[in-house]
């Protein structure tokens, strides 16, 4: 189901991104050689909770952790742990969602430990593949139209476009309608309307883009054993401009 968001709940996610954004500030300065992916959780949690949010991802079907924390070949859905130290080279991607006044915020950033170039320029594309979409999140478009602008610009650098895990509305449900897809065509799906809030999530490979989940129901890695990358932004559509609700260029997005 596709929601549309009164006045009164758009200026709550507002808050509940404002929470977010402080949230990487926080935890950025971590993400470094010697450190646990468990610890980055904790400031995660801990960075939500004094600003009086709750951690969407925490127990959310079971999920054990406040935050997602996926490092090299692991896609999505990384499970912060006591024995996951992260390391010089890496490819660390988070994803952190925000519950505040009864509404949801939802976003992902990549960064890297002195990454290789080739990592660097993946998590570069991931981010640009975003942004190549915003110009479609307006009233009239549709769906489709953002899909296509993600997957044009992740392949003109011949990357992996993940096809089993999709962007989605989110709002009064951490998940809501539509699913938003990394592919597709322009012109199709639902047209979109002001009111509609879309996290909307590239999610790429840096070789073949098959993936599998582990035997713990979540972690997702690229079969080949090659780098992911994930980026994601919650944006507001509006009667004119879209709005990035959950921006931060300050954190050094990506």
């Amino acid at each position: 189901m596709i929601t549309i968001k009164s006045p009164a709940e758009i200026a709550s996610m507002k808050k509940a991104a404002a929470i977010l954004v402080k949230t990487y500030q926080a935890v950025t300065p971590f993400i470094k050689s010697g450190v646990t992916t468990a610890k980055l959780d904790q400031i995660i949690r801990r960075t939500i909770e004094q600003h009086g949010a709750t951690a969407s991802f925490l127990g959310y079907g079971g999920f054990p952790a406040a935050s997602c924390i996926s490092v090299n070949d692991t896609l999505i859905h990384g499970i912060p742990s006591e024995e996951e130290v992260l390391k010089e080279g890496d490819l660390v991607s988070l994803d952190i969602g925000v519950y505040y006044e009864g509404l949801h915020v939802d976003a992902a950033r990549s960064y890297g430990i002195n990454p290789s170039e080739e990592a660097m320029h993946l998590m570069h594309t991931a981010r640009e593949s975003f942004f190549a979409a915003i110009p479609f999140c307006r009233e009239g478009y549709r769906i489709g139209d953002i899909s296509h602008a993600v997957e044009t610009r992740v392949r003109r650098d011949n990357y992996g476009v993940v096809e089993g895990f999709t962007g989605h509305g989110v709002g009064r449900a951490l998940h809501e309608g539509p699913a938003i897809p990394n592919y597709g065509s322009p012109g199709k799906g639902a047209r979109l309307r002001a009111g509609m809030t879309l996290a909307i999530e590239p999610m790429i490979t840096q070789g073949r883009a098959d993936v599998h989940v582990l035997d713990d129901g979540w972690t997702v890695k690229t079969v080949d054993g090659k780098l992911a990358a994930h980026y994601e932004n919650t944006v507001l559509i509006t009667d004119g401009e879209p709005v990035v609700l959950t921006l931060s260029d300050e954190v050094n997005d990506g």
